[in-house]
């Protein structure tokens, strides 16, 4: 039975451990997740997702704040550990961590690499309109994602997904993935592929300015980056100097000569409330977020009154002084 320590923080992680779990061949001597954060208003302490189900299965749980400062998650890997299997984890593993176990470390990583190394894979795939993305297991390395590609996978990308529902396939894709790939993985007969890090192309977390959209960019573009950004963190812009959340967006067959962010359609039948957008494109908001407000389709929002927004009134990137 091999011996495994798996790293992992989100509900991505989730599937893959659960996986782990239930496998007769292998036995979790330790799961290492982030530290517990605040939540809410009332900022409780909540558990990851990772650990909730760590302790379910009554695993041994390590939450360093600095991985590589941590002497407990050193002595685990001293001991007579076989893998570290990382999923989602957060942190950078120090090099001499990663060579401590007999078959070193690997990661299951949320996109076709070499492309979007880094933490927001799924986000950037969107974001760029990409037609498809996938999961890669690579061995990891003192450089972020750079290390040999083990297996890969690939998953197409509907025009309307957003990053939430992505993130929930492309966990069940690694999950399959790494269950059918281990096997072979221990005895040897993978052969591993270096990447082409000219090709390499970085993901970094989102940033809140990233969060903001750019009116004058295509009504495609503006899409894309609405989904990428649902259910987190949530694309916005201003109306009168109050922040509103896009949640949900849809293209348009049409054209204008507004001025990008200009409103030029509010209507009960069919419900549309329609925005202007660069290149004389048209977005139509289809879930959306005034400020105060909960989240709502366009037809709530226009039977709510539609917020005291009118024909012509221009969204913006100037919050209220």
């Amino acid at each position: 039975m091999k011996k495994i320590v798996f790293m992992g923080t989100p509900d991505f992680a989730v599937p893959i451990l659960e996986a782990l779990i239930n496998q007769e061949d292998y036995q979790i001597v330790g799961v290492v997740t982030q530290p517990d954060r605040p939540v809410g208003r009332k900022r409780r302490l909540k558990p990851t997702p990772v650990k909730e189900v760590a302790l379910a299965h009554d695993l041994p749980v390590y939450q360093p704040e600095v991985i590589g400062k941590d002497k407990e998650v050193a002595d685990l890997l001293a001991e007579d550990i076989d893998l570290i299997i990382t999923a989602a984890y957060g942190q950078f593993l120090p090099e001499r961590l990663l060579q401590l176990p007999t078959y070193g470390a690997i990661n299951v990583h949320a996109s076709l690499l070499p492309k979007y190394r880094g933490g927001a894979p799924v986000h950037y795939a969107l974001w760029n309109g990409d037609q498809k993305t996938g999961v890669t297991i690579m061995r990891m390395v003192k450089e972020m994602d750079a290390g040999d590609i083990i297996a890969v996978r690939e998953f197409p990308i509907s025009t309307e997904a957003i990053v939430e529902e992505l993130f929930a396939d492309l966990s069940q894709l690694g999950r399959d993935l790494l269950i059918d790939t281990l096997p072979k993985f221990f005895a040897g007969t993978i052969e591993e592929i270096p990447q082409d890090h000219h090709l390499a192309i970085v993901s970094p977390n989102i940033t809140r300015e990233q969060e903001q959209i750019d009116w004058t960019q295509s009504a495609t573009q503006i899409h894309n980056h609405i989904r990428a950004m649902n259910s987190w963190p949530v694309a916005h812009t201003f109306m009168n100097g109050d922040r509103w959340k896009l949640w949900r967006s849809q293209v348009m067959d049409a054209t204008t000569d507004k001025a990008p962010g200009t409103v030029i359609t509010i209507q009960k039948k069919p419900a549309q409330f329609q925005v202007a957008c660069g290149e004389g494109t048209v977005l139509a908001l289809t879930e959306l977020q005034p400020a105060g407000k909960k989240a709502m389709d366009v037809a709530s929002f226009i039977n709510g009154g539609s917020g005291g927004v009118h024909v012509g009134d221009q969204f913006s990137n100037q919050a209220a002084k």
